[in-house]
């Protein structure tokens, strides 16, 4: 019998010295596939499967969450890192015993503040040594495991990753970690996150507090700055909501103005004065619009919506989403020829730049600390407007779309090729 002789890999079309995609992944370090690590909360996660959608590895990525207890005294919990909140609530719990346990069961059978059962058939609970052990014993076949997360539950759980499995992982942290950036590989954050150490941030903090003011130092070179938020929103996601949407949109009259508003924040308070002065505005500009499409968020206060609801719901060009299924935010961004959008939502503001239409914003003066930055970027980029109630909407301008995403997609390109390592979609 004669001995069976294997042929040589062919040549790759790099050149003789390449070798084919069976066999990049180790030689290459070729990465595709990625693990998501998500805090529950829609703004937080909608950052990372943006980047992954940048990235080209839409379909081939798994979600895992970050979960916190709530209710009763957990709600005084949640300053604490995830681990050691669990574990004191466990420690409460039996100290305060059955009671105290039938309670938490019932406030189990309601949605979690950070995502809790919503989903979670399909979603896994975030843990460190499982995800360690795949990366360790899939590297040989599958290559390097591209790691992104966002939002503050989930440093602890990408910093451990890094660590101990620094050798079979890049791992991207979206939004600044306040400390320690050596713990990523890449971190992924708005520069108004620095607003500290501006001189205008530094005169609103008493000097003898400036040390307890994160971030310390300016970014360095495995810092990626931003103007906004990441998301999901890129030409490709227009054109096909465009299509999606044609049906109801298409027929509306034209100007369409669509108005998102948000709820107060920590740096962006605002009371149902603000909510009347805008339903004012839009009534002044009523005339210049063919139709209006108005849409709430989660944080909308109640009293809030209600207002808006008593104030515009009769108009006959007006239409208030009431937050059933399908959600038509999409729809409103690809077909909206202008947007009006509350100061308060970076990432709101974002997705609307991004299309390169007109957008006003309501209430910006009463942001502080780095919002305020965060709008002054805006404007002076020629993105958005202050909405007065005295403009015609007719008239249109445009500027250069904002595209953090796809900027930080090729910065997290780059990084990856310093090591060795690229993306295989």
């Amino acid at each position: 019998m004669k001995p069976i002789r294997l042929p040589e890999p062919p040549a790759s079309p790099r050149g003789m010295g390449g070798v084919p995609d069976i066999f990049e992944g180790v030689v290459h370090g070729a990465i595709r596939r990625a693990v998501v690590i998500g805090n529950g909360f829609p703004a937080s996660e909608n950052q990372s499967i943006g980047l992954i959608q940048a990235l080209g590895l839409s379909d081939k990525h798994t979600l895992y969450r970050v979960t916190r207890p709530r209710g009763g005294v957990n709600e005084w919990l949640h300053w604490l890192p995830v681990s050691l909140h669990k574990k004191l609530y466990y420690i409460i719990s039996q100290i305060c015993g059955i009671l105290f346990r039938r309670r938490a069961r019932q406030l189990g059978t309601l949605p979690m503040e950070n995502g809790g059962n919503v989903g979670l058939s399909s979603i896994l609970e975030a843990d460190v040594k499982s995800i360690v052990r795949m990366a360790h014993e899939t590297f040989e076949k599958d290559g390097p495991l591209l790691v992104i997360a966002s939002g503050r539950d989930t440093i602890s759980i990408t910093s451990s990753i890094k660590r101990l499995a620094s050798d079979n992982v890049f791992v991207v942290q979206i939004q600044h970690p306040r400390s320690r950036l050596d713990r990523f590989d890449l971190v992924i954050t708005p520069k108004h996150d620095y607003y500290s150490l501006t001189p205008q941030g530094k005169e609103q903090v008493p000097r003898f507090l400036h040390k307890w003011i994160t971030p310390h130092e300016p970014p360095d070179k495995h810092v990626v700055l931003t103007v906004g938020a990441l998301h999901q929103v890129d030409f490709a996601a227009l054109r096909a909501a465009a299509a999606t949407w044609h049906e109801e949109f298409a027929p509306l009259p034209k100007p369409l103005l669509v108005v998102n508003i948000g709820g107060p924040t920590r740096y962006c308070r605002y009371g149902a004065d603000l909510v009347k002065q805008l339903t004012a505005s839009l009534h002044n500009v009523l005339g210049s619009c063919g139709s209006v499409r108005i849409s709430f968020s989660r944080r909308t206060p109640e009293k809030h919506s209600k207002i808006v609801v008593k104030e515009l719901g009769l108009d006959p060009k007006v239409h208030i989403w009431n937050g059933e299924e399908p959600n038509p935010h999409m729809g409103h961004l690809a077909w909206a020829d202008v947007f009006v959008i509350t100061a308060d939502s970076v990432s709101m503001l974002s997705e609307a730049c991004s299309t390169g239409k007109p957008v006003y914003v309501v209430g910006a003066e009463r942001c502080t600390w780095k919002f305020t930055d965060f709008h002054k970027t805006l404007r002076e980029r020629g993105l958005t407007r202050p909405f007065t109630g005295l403009e015609d909407m007719s008239e249109s301008w445009s500027y250069p779309p904002l595209n953090d995403t796809a900027v930080a997609a090729s910065r997290v390109n780059e990084a990856l090729a310093e090591r060795g390592w690229k993306i295989k979609a």
